[in-house]
C-alpha cells in the first residue's frame, strides 16, 4: 500500500449478487463442473458460460466419464437463483439453452497428466500463469469477522450482497429481485504496514426491484434491513455516506439488463483490489488447472502465515509452466509486518506445504463435488458467488483452513 505509516487512506471493494449476470455464469459453470466430479472426480473441466435476454450458452473442453444433462443443470441453477420468470430478467424454465461442450486437447493431457498415466506427484500445471494468496488480520477486532483474516471493505460489501439475497428469499423483502451491486469505502490507517480500519466512508448498493416498490421504501428497507445487520455499528457515524439505488429505478436486472461472463467478477472472488490477482478466473475448472488450485494453496499459505501471528499481513505469489509439477517460484511479502525475516517464513512454508498441482488437488481434496455438510453436490457452485475465500465451511472451503507453521 502506497500509505505513509501513520497516515490514513480511503479503499473502496465492491461485490454482486448471485442474480447479477457475470456471477449466475460462474455459479452454472461451476454447477457443470460439481455434477462432472460427482460421477467422474477425475473429470477435466474447463465450463464457461455466457447469458442474455432470453438465452444460456455453455461452452468449453470437458473430457469426463460422468452422463451429464448440462440442459438440466443450466435451468436448476437459474431457477435456484431466482430467475424464473422473463418478468425478473430470465425465465429458467423456458429460456433457451446452448450446449458446446467437447474433449479437451490431448495434447494439453498428454502434456499435464500423461491423459491418465502420471503418478500424482508427476501430475504438471495445467497451463502456465501466476497465482497469489493474500491475508489481513484487520477483520480480527470484530466479531463478526473474526478468524476471517480478509480486507474488510470486502467482507462487508459480501455480506450486504448476501444480507440482500436473504431477505428476497426468506421474504423480509420481497420487493428485492435477483441482480444487484454492492461497494464499501472504508477510512484506514497504516500502522507500520498493518491496515486498520477506522470507520466505513460511504456505502453504496444498487438493487434490482420489482416495479411496485418506492424509492423511499427501498432505501429504508436496505438501511434497516441490510446495512445494519451486517456492518458494525462502530465503524458507522453521522458522516457515513448512503447511496442506495442512486440511478433512481433497477427493474430491469439479470441477462435482460446486461450480458454475463464466466470470469468477469475475479477481483470480487479473491481480495477486492487488495494484494494481487494473476489474472486468470476460476470457476468452471477442475483442480488441474493453477489458476483455480494454485490460488487456493496460495490463499491457505498466507491465511496460515497470518493466522500463526507471523506477519499481521502476507501475500503469496507462486507461478507455473504448462505440464510442469513444481512451481517455478515460490514469494512470500509480509509488507514489513513480519516477525521474523520474509526469507525465514518462506521456508517455513515451503516446508509445511506441497504446491505441486497433484498433492494441491490431494490436501485440499478438490476432487470431491459433495458438501458434507448438506450432502448435495455443489461445493464448487457455493464457491462461486459472495467469495471463495474468507468462508467458514471448512468442509467445502478446504482451503480457509490454516496449517501449522
Amino acid at each position: 500500500m502506497a500509505s505513509k505509516d501513520g497516515s490514513t487512506f480511503f479503499f473502496t471493494s465492491e461485490s454482486v449478487n448471485e442474480g447479477h449476470p457475470d456471477k449466475l455464469a460462474d455459479q452454472i459453470s461451476d454447477a457443470v463442473l460439481d455434477a462432472c466430479l460427482a460421477e467422474d472426480p477425475d473429470s477435466k473441466v474447463a465450463c464457461e458460460t455466457a447469458t442474455k435476454t432470453g438465452m444460456v450458452m455453455v461452452f468449453g473442453e470437458i473430457t469426463t466419464k460422468a452422463k451429464v444433462d448440462y440442459e438440466a443443470v443450466v435451468r436448476k441453477v437459474c431457477n435456484d437463483v431466482g430467475f424464473t420468470s422473463e418478468a425478473v430478467g430470465l425465465d429458467g424454465n423456458n429460456c433457451r439453452v446452448l450446449v458446446e461442450l467437447h474433449a479437451q486437447s490431448p495434447e494439453i493431457g498428454q502434456g499435464v497428466h500423461g491423459m491418465g498415466t502420471k503418478a500424482l506427484e508427476e501430475i504438471g500445471a495445467g497451463d502456465q500463469g501466476i497465482m497469489f494468496g493474500y491475508a489481513t488480520d484487520e477483520s480480527e477486532a470484530y466479531a463478526e469477522y473474526k478468524g476471517k483474516f480478509m480486507p474488510m471493505t470486502l467482507m462487508l460489501a459480501n455480506a450486504i450482497g448476501y444480507r440482500l439475497t436473504e431477505v428476497r428469499k426468506n421474504g423480509t423483502c420481497p420487493w428485492v429481485r435477483p441482480d444487484g451491486k454492492t461497494q464499501v469505502t472504508i477510512e484506514y490507517k497504516n500502522e507500520g504496514g498493518a491496515m486498520r480500519p477506522q470507520r466505513v466512508h460511504t456505502v453504496l448498493i444498487s438493487t434490482q426491484h420489482d416495479e411496485t416498490v418506492t424509492n423511499e421504501k427501498i432505501a429504508e428497507d436496505l438501511m434497516t434491513e441490510v446495512i445494519k445487520k451486517v456492518i458494525p455499528a462502530d465503524l458507522l457515524d453521522a458522516n457515513t455516506i448512503f447511496h442506495l439505488n442512486p440511478s433512481g429505478r433497477f427493474t430491469i436486472g439479470g441477462p435482460d439488463g446486461d450480458a454475463g461472463l464466466t470470469g468477469r467478477k475475479i477481483i470480487i472472488d479473491t481480495y477486492g483490489g487488495w494484494g494481487a490477482h494473476g489474472g486468470g478466473a476460476f470457476s468452471g475448472k477442475d483442480p488441474t488447472k493453477v489458476d483455480r488450485s494454485a490460488a487456493y494453496i496460495s490463499r491457505q499459505a498466507a491465511k496460515s502465515v497470518v493466522a500463526a501471528g507471523l506477519a499481521k499481513r502476507c501475500i503469496v505469489q507462486l507461478s507455473y509452466a504448462i505440464g510442469v509439477p513444481e512451481p517455478l517460484s515460490v514469494f512470500v511479502d509480509t509488507y514489513g509486518t513480519g516477525t521474523i525475516p520474509d526469507e525465514e517464513i518462506l521456508a517455513k512454508v515451503k516446508a509445511a506445504m506441497d504446491f505441486r498441482p497433484g498433492p494441491v488437488g490431494r490436501d485440499l481434496d478438490l476432487k470431491r463435488s459433495t458438501s458434507k455438510t448438506s450432502g448435495k453436490n455443489n461445493r464448487y457452485q457455493q464457491t462461486a458467488a459472495y467469495g471463495h475465500f474468507g468462508r467458514d465451511d471448512y468442509d467445502v472451503f478446504t482451503w480457509e483452513k490454516p496449517v501449522a507453521l
